[in-house]
Order: structure tokens, then sequence, then C-alpha cells
């Protein structure tokens, strides 16, 4: 757990920070019960990522891609937020965080109370026709009837989540840039933030003069280099701490 000299510093950078943006990966839903995808034990170690994860691949034969995605709802599909999507929901709330920008596809920050969340990957929790660009939700009984769900135009529907090979939804990239570009501290959780493009996220932030606090369980590719406080930990138990902190002064 981080000492409390680093827990106020941080405190204190968020509380005079005029514009606060979050960006958060699979670490913040560990606690919620779903494990990292290349953990042991998590999907990646029952299903080749070439084979499953690949955008050609359902292209090609999206019965067979559907087998992964039925396991990836049945695993994640009912996970519940911890206590660190509601404290980040809190910050929000309290005018002290824009916007969460989140690598992951669970829902789990909105389902905490977070309304301004940029889903740089895409939700699992909605389905889309690329045919006619109809969306569905998993929750739909009629449409999850169906092995795989088909739209009503009778094409088979994909998870609108971004596969590997596919673009990141343009709107959700240029806004998490311009937030990037704009803000005075980045919030960086439970991610390492290697994969591009979302890994020149914090790039961007600093190079704009933000000001870099990291919450990880354990040190990352950033915390040498761009991060300015690194609070160890686990995020369902840190962030609560941060945020009480944070808003004991503010109000």
């Amino acid at each position: 757990m981080p000492d409390e000299h680093l827990l106020a510093q941080a405190a204190d950078q968020l509380r005079r920070s005029r514009l606060t943006v979050a960006m958060t990966g699979a670490g913040v839903s560990v606690e919620s019960g779903l494990p990292d995808f290349r953990s042991p034990g998590g999907i990646w170690s029952r299903y080749d990522i070439r084979e499953y994860a690949y955008i050609e691949n359902f292209l090609r034969n999206p019965r067979k891609v559907w087998q992964f995605i039925d396991e990836l709802i049945r695993d994640y599909g009912d996970a519940q937020p911890n206590e660190g999507h509601r404290a980040l929901a809190r910050l929000e709330a309290a005018g002290k965080l824009e916007a969460v920008i989140t690598q992951n596809i669970d829902n789990l920050h909105q389902a905490g109370g977070s309304e301004q969340v940029i889903e740089f990957h895409g939700n699992m929790h909605r389905l889309v026709c690329l045919d006619c660009r109809q969306f569905y939700s998993i929750r739909d009984a009629g449409v999850m009837a169906h092995t795989p769900p088909q739209c009503r135009c009778g094409r088979i529907l994909k998870p609108d989540f971004v596969f590997f090979g596919e673009m990141i939804p343009p709107q959700a990239l240029e806004e998490s840039f311009r937030l990037a570009s704009r803000c005075d501290v980045l919030l960086v959780a439970g991610t390492s933030a290697e994969v591009s493009p979302a890994s020149m996220i914090p790039v961007e932030a600093k190079q704009g003069g933000a000001m870099l606090i990291e919450l990880n369980l354990s040190p990352t590719m950033l915390t040498d280099h761009l991060t300015d406080i690194f609070l160890q930990g686990p995020f369902a138990e840190v962030m609560p701490r941060l945020t009480a902190a944070v808003l004991a002064d503010h109000a």
C-alpha cells in the first residue's frame, strides 16, 4: 500500500487540478472477479488469440468465434463494480474528474456510477450488425436465444468491442487524445499502457504538461519514465482512500 505522504501528495495534485482525466485498464476490474485476459486462468489461456481475436477470423467464420464470445459473456457479463469504480464515480460527481478513458469492455465504470466514460475498445454488453449497423443488448433474451445471435436482417451479430485488426472507434480516439492534451492530471490505474495507440495517451498528457499519477499493483514501464507519483496497491483499496483524501479537504 502507498505511504500516507505519497497519498497526500496525489490528493493535493487532484484538488488543485483544473482538469483531471483517468485512464484505466484490466487491473481495475480484477477485484470484481475478472481475471486479466493474459493471466493464468484468463481467457487467452483457453483460446488462441490468433484464431479467435482477429476481425478477419470473425468475418470468415463468425460461428466459430462465437464459441469464444459465449464464454466471455458467461465469465464477464455478470461482474459487479468494486469500491474503486465507485470511488472514481464520486470524484466525477464532486467535479474533480472530467472523464474516464477505459480500455476495458466490461461496462463496470458505468455500473459504478461514472457518467463520462470513453470506451476506447468498445463494450461487450452491446452487439452490432456490420451490415445495417443496428445495435442490440446482450440482455435482450430474444436476440440471445439464438446461437450465434442474429440481426433482424439475418446477419450474425458482432460484439461491439474492438477485435485485433479493427480500428479504435474514431470518436473515442479523438476525444481521448483531446482530453489528454488538455488535462492537468492524468490518473492511470490498472494498466501498464503498453499497447498502441492507448500507450500514447500518457505520452500526450505529459507533452501537454500534465502530472501523471499511477495506481498499480506493481511498477510498469510508465513508472520510471513518465510517472510523477506512484501509488502501489490494489485499485479497490487505494482508489477509495485517494478519493476520500481529495474530498475531505474539498468539502
